[in-house]
């Protein structure tokens, strides 16, 4: 990247006091800012991501592996598009460009358990959406895009949070409270306002702040909702974002979910987990 670039980067990225954040990579950024755009044209998607042929390159080798299996493999975006599907293509621009947000951090455990959890996330999402009236595109953005607070906070201090995490067990509500005490922001209002900064639609503000508060249980079923039992699914199926956090039994999860979502959601733990595991192996192997 030439100086000139990479300072106009850094002059972009966003900056919560003392605390500066590291950029998102661009193309996954402007990749981002096309959810919930209507009428986004396929040349268009392809164009923006093939402007970064390295994350081009890595696109399509993630979208040619285990992940994906396509019948006939993609020597282009366009390719990808056509087999993969642009909503899939879409998810896996975002499965990118987070572990580019995490660059050089990617090998620390802390981090990787962090990016697992979050792509673990996205998968179960996908699915639950799949079966019902939700939005796939909508749910494996919010299922990847949860924690990116959390992992902004790792991205700054990655020995520092490792502690915290490392030593952690229990609700949430503890790990949020030592994160406030480290950064002076927790993930979710961290996440919040990365939101804002990113210039994404507003429904992800919700999604990335609320999706650790209890649901109302009078209240209408909404994306953070789904990212919340999701998330919990992830933890309870051996993806959790730190060792110690407190995991709820999979059948209790089930019984969240909407009836039309639980009743058509035919899974028990363990086939979850190992088909879980395959796609994040298949992503890690790159």
């Amino acid at each position: 990247m030439a100086l000139n670039e990479r300072r106009r980067d850094e002059a972009l990225a966003p900056s919560w006091g003392l605390l500066r954040i590291p950029p998102f990579p661009k193309v996954a950024l402007k990749v981002l800012q096309l959810a919930n755009k209507e009428n986004v044209q396929l040349h268009e998607m392809s164009e923006l991501i093939s402007e970064d042929p390295a994350f081009a390159s890595e696109v399509l080798t993630i979208a040619n592996s285990l992940l994906y299996a396509p019948r006939y493999p993609a020597s282009s975006i366009l390719q990808a598009i056509a087999v993969l599907g642009a909503n899939n293509l879409h998810g896996l621009c975002l499965t990118v460009g987070v572990r580019g947000y995490m660059g050089k951090n990617l090998n620390q455990p802390a981090m990787k358990a962090i990016f697992r959890h979050n792509l673990a996330c996205a998968l179960i999402a996908d699915q639950v959406a799949s079966v019902g009236f939700l939005d796939r595109d909508v749910a494996y953005t919010a299922g990847v895009m949860h924690d990116i607070g959390r992992l902004a906070l790792a991205v700054i201090r990655p020995k520092e949070y490792s502690i915290p995490l490392g030593a952690h067990s229990g609700p949430p509500a503890s790990i949020l409270k030592a994160e406030r005490e480290l950064f002076g922001w927790d993930h979710c209002e961290a996440g919040r306002q990365l939101i804002i900064d990113w210039k994404l639609p507003k429904e992800f503000e919700a999604i990335v702040a609320d999706h650790h508060l209890p649901r109302q249980k009078d209240g209408p079923w909404g994306m953070p909702d789904l990212v919340n039992v999701c998330c919990r699914m992830a933890d309870t199926a051996g993806f959790p974002a730190f060792p110690g956090c407190e995991v709820t039994p999979f059948p209790e999860l089930l019984e969240e979910l909407p009836t039309r979502e639980r009743n058509l959601f035919h899974t028990t733990l363990e086939p979850l987990a190992l088909e879980i595991a395959r796609k994040i192996e298949a992503v890690e192997s790159v």
